[in-house]
């Protein structure tokens, strides 16, 4: 039986569940061409030789190096959530959005499995991304205070963020072998637009740690997470500054230990340290 083919919540366009590649889906960056990493060694080599944003974007969009991950992210893109059962779930790997040359980069650990999972882009579509946009929208780093899916015209200024595992994990536990198949695509991230950051948000714990890892940190004792704890990083072009964050889960957010305050404080930060290090602020317009 031919898979069903449901319309795109935004552009009405019909579409299968998992989303081929180059079948039409909003801001989808990979052709059906497009190589696919299938085992580490796969990710290793084709990370490495990835020459722009949007050549890595394409290739991180089709990965199939982590069984388990693509065994999980596809069979809830068939399942769905009762309330998204009429729309088509993208069910592959969510890649990098926003700037190419962004003073701020955000990190975070791994997409949602009815977030970006369902929608294709990073922290939209969830209530993590509901708090996370808006806060953005409220700094001056967003367009529009909502991110519902990747046709919404959605823009950030001088701000770029990513996951550390760019598919959605089961119990949003990735494993410690999935981190390490899929961190070449993050160091992939930072090679193309680690020259231009003056500022790692790390949103959570894992995200900090594999902010260090990106960019090569090897001091010991390695720097500690805490919200609003800094830590500043030596790279080829200049020092950045990580910033730690507690992440925009809904546990963090409906108990109170993130509030919109708290998150304001961190953009602003963030904002001022991009503008000390001889950059424009970001969003002053």
């Amino acid at each position: 039986m031919e898979p069903a083919r449901l319309p795109h919540p935004k552009t009405g366009a019909l579409f299968t569940s998992p989303v081929p590649p180059g079948s039409g889906w909003p801001a989808d960056p990979a052709t059906p061409s497009t190589p696919v990493a299938k085992t580490p060694a796969q990710v290793r080599r084709l990370a490495a030789r990835a020459s722009s944003v949007d050549e890595l974007d394409a290739l991180v969009s089709v990965c199939r190096a982590c069984p388990r991950l693509v065994s999980w992210r596809e069979e809830v893109a068939v399942t769905k959530r009762k309330s998204f059962a009429d729309q088509p779930y993208w069910g592959r790997p969510a890649t990098g959005f926003g700037a190419q040359r962004p003073g701020i980069l955000i990190v975070g650990l791994a997409p949602a499995a009815h977030g970006a999972n369902r929608t294709g882009r990073v922290f939209t579509g969830d209530r993590s991304g509901d708090f996370l946009f808006a806060a953005l929208h409220r700094a001056g780093l967003a367009n529009q205070a909502t991110s519902v899916d990747a046709a919404d015209g959605l823009r950030l200024f001088d701000t770029r963020m990513a996951a550390a595992v760019r598919c959605a994990p089961p119990a949003n536990a990735p494993t410690p072998a999935e981190r390490s198949t899929c961190a070449p695509w993050l160091d992939a991230e930072w090679r193309l637009v680690g020259p231009h950051v003056r500022v790692i948000v790390a949103l959570g714990g894992f995200a900090w740690r594999a902010a260090l890892d990106m960019v090569g940190a090897r001091s010991k004792p390695a720097p500690k997470f805490g919200h609003g704890a800094t830590a500043t990083l030596s790279t080829p072009s200049g020092s950045v500054t990580l910033l730690g964050c507690y992440h925009p889960s809904q546990q963090n957010t409906f108990t109170g230990r993130l509030t919109e305050a708290m998150l304001d404080d961190i953009f602003g930060t963030a904002k001022h340290l991009v503008a000390e290090a001889g950059g424009n602020e970001p969003g002053g317009r």
